[in-house]
This record gives structure tokens, sequence and C-alpha cells, in this order.
């Protein structure tokens, strides 16, 4: 769980992890201004970790993913401790990888009518569809959306694609959908509902434009990539 300033929705989402098939929670605090820290020491949260300095959107989930792989974990799966996506998903996203249906799996809130009707602003929602419209068409695939920040993977994709190489910023979500792609690996969609509350997270209008470039970016970065056109790092196998 990356986690920054969740005090207030951290345990509730705590909670409803299924803590029958998770065997290690890991939560990553991005130097939060609350008491996220504590919160999670103070509910039980196996792996607790503390940016002494803000390291960004990205730069947290490196951390999440690094201490991932240091416990040896099979599936690794990507729950913001804000409570805007239900941990109640877990089996599912799990089985599908478990099962080697899938290797990774998105919790869309695009799938059926779970963005509106979870209070998604609308114009949010447009610039969803927009970015999804042009990645889908730039990258040649067909995923509902690339924005969710709910995420299943296995172990492999995490060791196959140089994730530190990303953006420690928002983009990074969307960087990592570009490189497994790339890697050829196939991608799964399941219906998620969502929540939009005061506490869940979110960025501001200038925010979310800086990111949509980042995406648009990111995806012409991929076209170039696979036409050996230009080579950029994020698409290099780790270590090399």
């Amino acid at each position: 769980m990356p986690a920054y300033n969740a005090e207030v929705t951290l345990e509730r989402t705590y909670k409803e992890i299924p803590l029958d098939i998770v065997d290690e929670v890991i939560l990553v605090d991005d130097s939060s201004k609350d008491n996220t820290y504590e919160k999670a020491r103070e509910i039980g949260i196996q792996h607790v970790i503390r940016h002494a300095k803000n390291k960004g959107y990205g730069g947290n989930q490196k951390t999440c993913y690094e201490k991932a792989l240091e416990l040896n974990a099979d599936i690794v799966i990507m729950l913001h401790p804000d409570y805007q996506y239900t941990p109640k998903l877990i089996h599912s996203m799990s089985y599908l990888i478990a099962n080697d249906v899938y290797p990774v799996v998105l919790g869309s809130r695009i799938l059926g009518r779970g963005a509106i009707k979870g209070g998604m602003p609308f114009y949010k929602y447009v610039f969803n569809r927009l970015l999804t419209w042009f990645q889908n068409v730039v990258m040649h695939q067909k995923l509902s959306e690339y924005h969710t920040g709910y995420r299943a993977f296995s172990k492999e994709v995490l060791e196959n694609i140089n994730f530190k190489a990303n953006s420690d910023d928002f983009v990074f979500d969307n960087q990592m959908l570009a490189q497994i792609f790339y890697a050829g690996y196939d991608i799964a969609e399941i219906t998620c509902p969502t929540k939009y509350f005061q506490e869940a997270s979110s960025i501001n209008f200038k925010r979310s434009s800086i990111y949509g470039l980042g995406v648009m970016w990111t995806s012409v970065s991929y076209l170039l990539q696979k036409a050996g056109i230009l080579h950029f790092k994020i698409f290099k196998k780790p270590g090399k």
C-alpha cells in the first residue's frame, strides 16, 4: 500500500483485506504530514516503511515493489489505503494470476458504471476516456482504462520490467503498463466499484493535465520503441 496522509481511511481499508490469502501486508508512508505511519503500526500491519523525505507516488511504489520482491512474493497487489477501491476483489484478482490465466490484473472503474456511480468527477471521467482512447490507438491495445490504481502482478512481471527507471510522479503507473505490454504480457481487467469522498486521495486539475501529457508521451515512446526509431531506458531489461 503506497500511502500518503492516509490516517483516516487506512484502518477501514486494512480491515477488508482478506488475510486468509494475503500473507504479507506492506505499507510505505511517503513522509506523510499526518499519523499514517503510527496508525499502520497500531493496527498491526507487518511491514511498515517510512520515507524520510517525500519521494512521490511513483517513488513510493518503487519501495513497495522492491520490498515485495525481497519477501519473495508470488503475487503482488497494489492497493491504495484511501478506501477508494475495495480490498474485497483481492480474491478474484489473485485467482487469475495464481491459476496462470493472466499475469497482470487491473481493477477497472470504467467497466460497468463504477466510476460515475461512485462519484468520479465528470471532467476526470472524460479525461480518462479520452486518454484511454488515445493510448489504445497508439499502442494497439484494448483496455477499458489505463488509469486505475488497483493492480495485481505476478512476481515474474515485476522481475522482468524496469520499473525502477520510471518516473517518481503519477505517470509511473502508466509507464508500468507500457512496459508490461512491451515485454509481451497480457493484462486482464475486472469490474471494480469505486468511492470518491473527501478523504479519498485525488490530484487537482493542474496535476491531472501534467499527468495527461506524460501519458501521451509514454504512448508515443512505446510506439517509437516498438518501431525501432528511438530507444528509451524504461523499456530496457532490468540491470541492463
